[in-house]
């Protein structure tokens, strides 16, 4: 038989050897979302539409059962999920299959190439004036409640379809280390602040401000042939490489080298880590920037091929307990003073070229925060842990800076500790107490609709995460049985060392 790259795949193997217990069961299912052309791209703060296809984007689910409880954990290609969705779905889950609510995570990718799943919608600022609405309806990006349904349904679809297929299986849980791919865009700069993306060469860069997190998570699960049925990878990086139109972002091309390897198109279900702070942008280096698509198979090649490693190392057995929890608080926002909203107003009543677009942007997300808090001025958060046996899933909602995930790590008492950022809801960057404080600045620090929790919210996710995490009793890591001890026995089998390797250096 020639040789082609199928060929190859297919002779590769990843069947493992597993011990199968017959009441842990896993499914994995995934549903096509992906958006129509000329519906609103999310990743900015002013109109901007789809126009061209690269590849599809999904809805990737696992499901574990381990006789006692049942979780989900979900992974949507979209900027980011909004609470009501969350909400809805859930409901519809618990309908169908049963599973809690407080046991589905649904977390975005953040794919900046995805659909309008979330954003401003129809009715959220009728509430004030008219021309706070037309900033908010017609300068703003909005999510399409036609296609918000559409990923509402795809996602209970894909829980359900996981759910009914689930069946005995073996899971591995472990993790490797890719750090050539992300990078920490802020920057501490010369005149005492912090810059985001301070741009390559930039002589008066002096350190970078952050760190990233290297870590990629896995879990396996193979069936009772020793076959991969399914993954789960989390990872830090923003899903902003845009290889060019409707795209799952970085996060394809990680799926393809894990589907190569195995030669089965197998679900890969992606949980973004907290990567608030960190990009596949390298601000150091002295080299002209790949395109887009190159960006995205580098990095979704190296995750992917480091999944691979993980998951050919990680040996599979039966991952309990199985538990779930979740809790809910209020969250102080951020509040404009007077003075800058009236400021602001007076900006967005000019031309933006007349002010700047930049400056005529932040000033209408002044305006609109101001409208928002006028209704709202209080933001419910919900931290969530799941757990597989000695591996835990930790969610927030934020686009987390980087050290809190680390934190969450470091404070674990489980072995493997996922944070899942943009999970069950969104609302925004939310950076540290010191990026917010009088050397910090950048990016992720401005005021805005989107992004206004209170200085110490960060902190307060972390500590609650830990919370949940404390009052779980994490399970054992899988191991292979181990080998019979040495004896020697005269004339029993294995007593000596090996016959063809027992002697001494042979020269002549």
């Amino acid at each position: 038989m020639a040789w082609s790259p199928a060929a190859a795949a297919t002779a590769f193997s990843m069947r493992r050897n597993t011990n199968v217990s017959k009441t842990f069961k896993a499914g994995f299912a995934e549903r096509d979302i992906t958006p129509e052309f000329g519906m609103e791209q999310p990743g900015g703060y002013g109109k901007s539409y789809l126009d061209r296809f690269h590849d599809p984007c999904k809805v990737r689910v696992a499901v574990f059962d381990d006789g006692k409880s049942t979780v989900a954990l979900v992974g949507v290609d979209a900027g980011s999920v909004g609470r009501r969705l969350i909400e809805a779905a859930r409901k519809e889950i618990e309908s169908f299959c049963g599973i809690p609510g407080n046991a589905v995570m649904i977390g975005a990718s953040h794919s900046h190439s995805s659909g309008p799943v979330n954003g401003i919608y129809p009715g959220d600022y009728d509430h004030a004036s008219a021309f706070v609405q037309k900033l908010a309806y017609e300068h703003t990006t909005c999510a399409d409640p036609r296609y918000v349904e559409i990923v509402k349904e795809q996602i209970v679809k894909g829980v359900e379809r996981a759910w009914r297929d689930r069946q005995p299986a073996a899971c591995s849980v472990g993790s490797g280390k890719e750090d050539k791919v992300a990078y920490n865009r802020r920057f501490r700069m010369k005149n005492g602040r912090t810059y985001t993306h301070p741009r390559q060469g930039n002589p008066d860069i002096v350190e970078v401000a952050g760190p990233i997190d290297p870590e990629v998570g896995v879990v396996g699960a193979w069936d009772e042939q020793g076959e991969l049925i399914g993954c789960i990878v989390n990872y830090a990086c923003h899903a902003t490489t845009n290889p060019g139109g409707i795209s799952a972002n970085w996060i394809y091309y990680m799926e393809k080298v894990i589907r190569g390897m195995t030669g089965r198109d197998i679900p890969v279900v992606f949980l973004q880590g907290a990567s608030g702070d960190v990009t596949q942008v390298d601000n150091l280096s002295p080299y002209q920037r790949p395109s887009g698509k190159q960006e995205a198979i580098f990095v979704g090649g190296r995750v992917g091929a480091e999944a691979v490693r993980v998951l050919l190392k990680s040996y599979p057995g039966t991952l309990t307990p199985i538990s779930a929890t979740s809790k809910t608080f209020d969250v102080k926002r951020r509040i404009p003073s007077r003075e800058r909203v009236k400021r602001s107003y007076d900006i967005v009543s000019k031309n933006p070229e007349e002010v700047g677009l930049t400056e005529w942007t932040f000033a209408k997300e002044i305006v609109l925060l101001d409208a928002l808090i006028e209704k709202h001025p209080i933001q419910q958060v919900e931290v969530q842990a799941i757990q597989l046996g000695p591996a835990v899933f930790i969610s927030n909602p934020a686009e987390l800076f980087c050290e809190f995930g680390l934190q969450l790590k470091e404070r674990s008492p489980f072995p493997f500790t996922y944070p899942v950022e943009l999970a069950n809801g969104s609302v925004g960057y939310v950076p540290t107490e010191e990026a917010l404080g009088p050397n910090g600045g950048g990016y992720e620090t401005r005021l805005t609709r989107y992004s206004n929790l209170e200085v110490t919210a960060g902190q307060q996710m972390v500590d609650v995460g830990i919370e949940l995490a404390q009052a779980m009793k994490p399970g054992s890591l899988p191991e292979p049985s181990r080998a019979e001890p040495f004896k020697r026995e005269a004339g029993s089998i294995g007593s000596e060392p090996w016959e063809y390797g027992n002697v001494p250096p042979e020269t002549e």
